[in-house]
């Protein structure tokens, strides 16, 4: 069962997924722009920015839980370039000294709830950062996720294009134009979920037409639209 609740962190959220006996098979989590800091069977792991969708390893056998980063966040706590975790789930041991590790994994599996204990080290380690977010980070989510062009986006800002894409590699993983089909493609589900057509759908996100939409949706989630929302993915 998922379960989430916003986190005391600014802009985050704590996730759960308990298994619940019914022997559910892989998963599939879609690229959302987001990196998350994870705990699963006793380790801790890094979900870093996805191009496409991630399959999830067939075994349920074993909770997880995490937290879900605005984009752009995690990186800055990390104290990593997200371009490096593109695509990958790395143990958080490969990225930081392993004997911190093996401290901060044994704290958070004595917490009596580990979504608990992963949220206090986030917070911990958000206060010990050297450097807050780039406050730019959060001007380009909002303009990429309302619409705008990378180019109006980059202007906007002050930006050449390529201190854009320089500056969204470092914070998202992919460049500025991922990052904008990445957050059409949230939006244009969240209309489809709720039932509205899908070439009205096409039309409200800023597709050609229907046939762009379902070319985006299978290149970007590995399935064609209307499979993948009668899905659990």
């Amino acid at each position: 069962m998922y379960s989430e609740r916003v986190s005391r962190l600014p802009d985050a959220v704590v996730w759960t997924n308990t298994p619940t006996g019914t022997g559910a098979g892989a998963g599939r989590v879609l690229p959302d722009g987001c990196m998350d800091l994870l705990w699963h069977d006793g380790r801790l792991l890094v979900a870093g920015p996805d191009t496409h969708a991630h399959l999830t390893e067939g075994d349920a056998s074993s909770p997880w839980a995490g937290i879900r980063f605005h984009p752009g966040t995690l990186p800055v706590l990390l104290g990593v370039p997200a371009h490096e975790l593109r695509d990958q789930r790395p143990d958080l041991a490969e990225l930081w000294p392993a004997a911190e590790v093996r401290r901060l994994t044994a704290r958070v599996n004595a917490a009596a709830d580990p979504a608990r204990g992963l949220e206090d080290l986030a917070l911990k380690r958000a206060a010990e950062a050297a450097t807050p977010p780039d406050p730019v980070l959060r001007h380009v989510v909002a303009a990429l996720d309302a619409g705008r062009p990378v180019a109006e986006t980059a202007d906007g800002l002050g930006l050449s294009a390529r201190q854009l894409h320089r500056r969204s590699l470092t914070a998202f993983g992919y460049g500025p134009k991922t990052l904008a089909r990445i957050l059409r493609l949230r939006r244009a589900l969240a209309l489809a979920r709720g039932g509205t057509p899908y070439a009205e759908t096409a039309t409200r996100t800023g597709y050609a037409d229907q046939a762009h939409l379902s070319r985006e949706v299978r290149d970007l989630t590995g399935l064609p639209l209307g499979e993948l929302l009668n899905s659990r993915g």
